[in-house]
């Protein structure tokens, strides 16, 4: 009996010390926002709001067809002590619903739960970035000129989204303004979270593809924040994709070429890395992993008065709500895909359909977020490119003339955007492998 209980006693200890050192590891770099904290008022004021606009989006139909107007709507909502208001709320809900969030966990992962977090790193932003308790959404507060630059780039955003259903964009889920009478006039986007799930994650990089400025101690000094690290830092090493290498380096090129219309620079590429289990290296190749993903525009020279066009599957609607990435244990089926028109007839030839089949693909985990998830042969990477505000205007102008003379023959951040997009894709290709 004394064997027993002192056993007992052990696993008991056993069990406490790995709940202990589980919640220290996540919540690594996030502090609790509690009533003790100064962003407490604000975010309590930000969770009652979105409960109330998201209910009413739970209790409306979707639309399928989006309307120019659906691209300036603002909507007002008076509560006690605050007003919150959101813009083009059709055009995000419809992105939540093509990414198979429905409006309930949305809800769920905004509005329940714990208190949000504060997240912490080494950023120099001046932006308050805030985590939903699940760690499955960012809020973080912009400027006016960033939230107008958006909105006004909303439809190309959602073009370019729709021509290409896994681009390495952040995706933008909610544009807010909640204002506290004689306090605070304050806007605020909601959007994915490029690192979901974190739990076995332990290196973060921000990526520009320059080299000044680019490295950052990895020391944190013992606080309890996250040191995202840099350009400088990831020499040395690669992205290992295998066989995914062609298709990442083909969308980030895509992506940067977008943004090269959009007239900005400045923006980055979050990766970050963690080891594959040895399930998830057993499980990966399976048929029920692989994903075939199209894109509108594609022209194979198809002729218009073929048969019927084949359907290609995506990760669509009814996919598991697990965080287990890459088990596909309870999932015999594999992830539950949707059907849509792609443009490759039956009729090609063998040789074509597998030069589009190599393309135009991208294996992708049993993950519910797994836009922002690749896997190579023996780790997992997170990706996704953030921070798309900063416009190439008149004092970026004069930046870069100040850089150019300060640091001549030197690749610095500030430089025009055709430039920085060739050279952001060019690293991105030198690095990966």
């Amino acid at each position: 009996m004394a064997q027993t209980t002192a056993a007992g006693t052990s696993g008991a200890a056993r069990r406490r010390y790995w709940w202990q050192l589980r919640r220290r590891w996540r919540m690594l770099g996030v502090f609790e926002i509690n009533p003790e904290h100064e962003f407490y008022h604000l975010t309590s004021m930000m969770k009652d709001g979105m409960r109330a606009l998201t209910q009413a989006s739970v209790d409306t139909a979707g639309q399928d067809t989006l309307t120019a107007e659906d691209f300036k709507a603002e909507e007002t909502q008076t509560h006690e002590g605050f007003e919150i208001q959101t813009f083009a709320a059709p055009v995000f809900a419809k992105l939540r619903r093509s990414l198979d969030i429905t409006e309930e966990e949305y809800m769920n992962s905004l509005c329940l739960g714990g208190c949000y977090l504060q997240f912490v790193s080494n950023s120099k932003s001046k932006a308050d970035f805030f985590v939903t308790n699940d760690k499955r959404f960012f809020l973080k507060t912009q400027s006016r000129r960033e939230v107008r630059f958006l909105l006004s780039n909303l439809q190309a955003y959602m073009d370019h989204l729709e021509k290409y259903p896994h681009s390495l964009m952040v995706r933008f889920l909610g544009v807010h303004r909640i204002v506290i009478p004689n306090q605070i006039k304050k806007y605020f986007i909601v959007m994915q979270s490029v690192f979901y799930p974190d739990e076995r994650i332990n290196i973060r990089y921000d990526i520009k593809g320059c080299e000044v400025g680019r490295w950052t101690s990895p020391d944190t000094g013992g606080k309890q924040i996250i040191k995202v690290l840099k350009d400088n830092n990831f020499e040395g090493q690669s992205i290992v994709l295998g066989q995914e290498k062609s298709w990442f380096a083909n969308q980030v090129k895509a992506d940067a070429a977008f943004l090269q219309e959009l007239n900005v620079l400045d923006y980055s590429l979050l990766l970050a890395r963690q080891p594959l289990h040895q399930d998830e290296l057993d499980g990966k190749h399976s048929l029920a992993n692989i994903v075939i993903r199209t894109t509108k525009s594609v022209d194979l020279d198809v002729s218009p008065t073929g048969s019927d066009p084949s359907t290609t599957p995506l990760l669509g609607e009814g996919a598991p709500d697990t965080t287990d990435c890459g088990s596909a244990e309870g999932t015999s089926d594999g992830i539950p895909l949707q059907e849509i028109t792609c443009p490759v007839e039956e009729t090609r030839t063998d040789p074509v359909l597998q030069e589009f089949h190599e393309h135009h693909h991208r294996l992708l985990p049993n993950c519910k977020n797994a836009i922002h998830v690749i896997d190579g042969p023996d780790h997992r990477y997170f990706v996704g490119i953030i921070d798309i505000f900063t416009v190439y205007n008149w004092k970026k102008k004069l930046e870069n003339l100040w850089k150019s003379a300060r640091f001549p023959g030197r690749a610095f951040s500030t430089v025009r955007p055709n430039k920085y997009s060739r050279r952001f894709s060019q690293w991105i290709q030198n690095h990966t492998q």
